[in-house]
């Protein structure tokens, strides 16, 4: 269900699970969710952003322009360097904007805050998220202080990046967010598209056992992550452990089935 550092989550229709199960409004609650404790690096330095740990790595000029890039779900980045302790970033797709992202450096220099708007492909919609960050590592000699290596800690994010709903058609599986991300796919580990994804245009769901499938998702034909998605017994959980096959990061997320009332 989660884009900046998730996917989708899904399910298997299994005769002893029961498609019904699936079938509703779920969100997944941060709180309870682990992601991968693999530190983020960047550093601007010299008038350069550089992010070894982005994949493929990024490395353009810091000046407020656009800058091209390539294998990304963006094909420009600009860098502006505000102050000692603060850069915006904005990333475009075909001159749309993807997503804009301010990163502040704490005074003493050990916390990161990011705070983020992702934008909706094909609606207005956007994303809301505030991230803490812990320093692992200092940047390089005389770069901007919000340069290092960075582990993730809280994620808060809005609702709109957070909720999924679910629904059975015969043997096909439709999934849409309030985003304009939708997909209609049967379980059969073929490639089916995906709608309104920046990050990725197709999905293919297999069953493993009774309570568990797997996802792939691929952007340009390329695997970009690899899900093993797994339904509580009691049918009000879903557990999804996401691997983003481009960065080798391993995350845990924990998505609740929400009450009709809260549907409404």
């Amino acid at each position: 269900m989660k884009k900046l550092f998730a996917t989708v989550l899904l399910l298997a229709p299994s005769l002893l699970f029961g498609q019904s199960a699936l079938e509703g409004t779920w969100r997944t609650n941060m709180d309870q969710s682990k992601l991968s404790p693999k530190p983020y690096t960047f550093a601007v330095v010299g008038g350069v952003y550089e992010c070894s740990t982005c994949a493929p790595q990024i490395k353009v000029k810091a000046d407020g322009t656009d800058q091209p890039v390539t294998g990304q779900s963006y094909d420009t980045l600009s860098v502006r360097v505000n102050d000692s302790k603060t850069i915006v970033l904005t990333a475009k797709k075909d001159g749309k904007t993807v997503f804009e992202q301010t990163r502040t450096v704490s005074a003493e220099g050990t916390t990161l805050a990011l705070k983020s708007t992702s934008y909706a492909k094909d609606n207005d919609k956007s994303v809301k998220t505030t991230v803490s960050f812990m320093r692992t590592a200092k940047g390089p000699a005389g770069a901007n202080d919000t340069s290092g290596s960075w582990q993730i800690g809280k994620v808060v994010e809005s609702d709109t990046g957070l909720t999924a709903t679910y629904k059975w058609t015969g043997d096909e599986l439709n999934m849409t967010q309030p985003t304009g991300e939708n997909f209609t796919a049967k379980l059969d580990g073929q490639d089916y598209p995906y709608n309104g994804s920046y990050t990725v245009d197709t999905v293919s769901l297999k069953r493993i056992d009774d309570h568990t499938i797997e996802e792939t998702n691929k952007r340009n034909g390329k695997v970009i992550s690899v899900s093993q998605i797994t339904v509580s017994p009691d049918g009000n959980t879903l557990t999804e452990v996401s691997t983003n096959k481009l960065t080798n990061r391993t995350s845990t997320y924990v998505s609740e089935k929400q009450t009709f009332e809260a549907e409404k």
